[in-house]
């Protein structure tokens, strides 16, 4: 029987799927810890993470440290008593907090490790154009993604799966995976594997995205350019710049695309039928399937080619 008391750390969206695959398999939720409150939007009104939204709801304590090495802070995670800390997408911990717990802490992260450490682990599985990844869970230690790993689940990519939909999928297997985790420590059949003993597996960095490494290179084949694209969709997205016939430039965010078997020469020319947006790239062209110009909503190309035509535009490179 499992009566480990848990302390769970995390923020976005992706922990909250977590968290609920623990309450359901009626584990014991001691405690949350996720970010303090921030200001957000137009009228600055203060931001709530996800997770607390999820602890506030089902009334369970939740901590919101501004630094993790606070005294305070440090009393009050102590004072819940937690056999175990789960971590899944939170900050780095100072060492006087991952010790704590008699269990140790444990993270959850969306790649087969060692394989893809870093922050954008699903995005970049997708961007390289991988067909497999999966989830680890490991023992944190002084290092970022290096723990002796606890259980592992492979995943199959889709051909055209983009990164959001690879996330919720994610979000459901490591729920379950984290739930496993638990069960297997509070029965004592935990035999962690250094990552040092994954000899054959690739050791590929996941670093942030940023503005520099999002922007699509149209001299790239094809294929390398439509996996970028559905690795960065939904968020950042993947992006150019176009000008039009007057001399106006305008970012875009391109969402979606459709490799063809049309011929392309490179020139990265648009082009479009009644209801298709191309652009000519090395080999063949790709098809924009959806997209967003700045200042304008997303859409699709057969919206946007309603009332707008594709020799107004062209592609600004560099």
């Amino acid at each position: 029987m499992n009566n480990l008391r848990i302390v769970f750390m995390g923020t976005p969206h992706f922990s909250v799927g977590i968290l609920e695959a623990i309450q359901s398999a009626g584990l014991n939720l001691a405690g949350i810890v996720t970010v303090a409150d921030k200001p957000a939007g137009r009228g600055q009104l203060m931001h709530e993470s996800p997770v607390k939204q999820f602890a506030v709801q089902n009334n369970i304590p939740v901590l919101q440290p501004l630094k993790l090495k606070d005294p305070d802070f440090i009393r009050e995670l102590e004072a819940l008593k937690a056999d175990v800390f789960v971590v899944v997408a939170f900050r780095m911990l100072p060492a006087e907090v991952w010790k704590m717990p008699a269990k140790g802490t444990f993270n959850l992260h969306a790649s087969l490790l060692p394989d893809y450490r870093g922050a954008a682990p699903i995005n970049w599985a997708v961007i390289n154009g991988d067909s497999e990844t999966g989830l680890s869970t490991f023992f944190i230690d002084e290092e970022i993604d290096t723990g002796n790993v606890i259980k592992q689940l492979r995943m199959p990519i889709g051909e055209n799966e983009s990164a959001g939909e690879l996330h919720d999928r994610m979000m459901v297997e490591g729920g379950q995976l984290v739930v496993e985790t638990l069960n297997d420590i509070a029965s004592g059949s935990v035999q962690p594997i250094p990552q040092s003993e994954f000899t054959h597996s690739p050791k590929r960095p996941a670093p942030k995205l940023f503005k520099e490494n999002t922007r699509i290179d149209w001299s790239a084949a094809p294929e390398t350019i439509h996996n970028l694209v559905r690795g960065l969709n939904p968020y950042p997205s993947a992006w150019t710049i176009w000008e039009n016939s007057k001399g106006e430039i305008r970012s875009v965010k391109i969402f979606r695309t459709a490799l063809t078997n049309e011929t392309g020469n490179g020139s990265g020319k648009i082009h479009s039928t009644k209801t298709q947006l191309f652009i000519d790239t090395p080999g063949s062209k790709l098809e924009i399937v959806e997209f967003q110009l700045e200042g304008r909503k997303r859409m699709t190309s057969r919206e946007w080619l309603v009332g707008n035509s594709a020799a107004d535009w062209s592609i600004l490179k560099g």
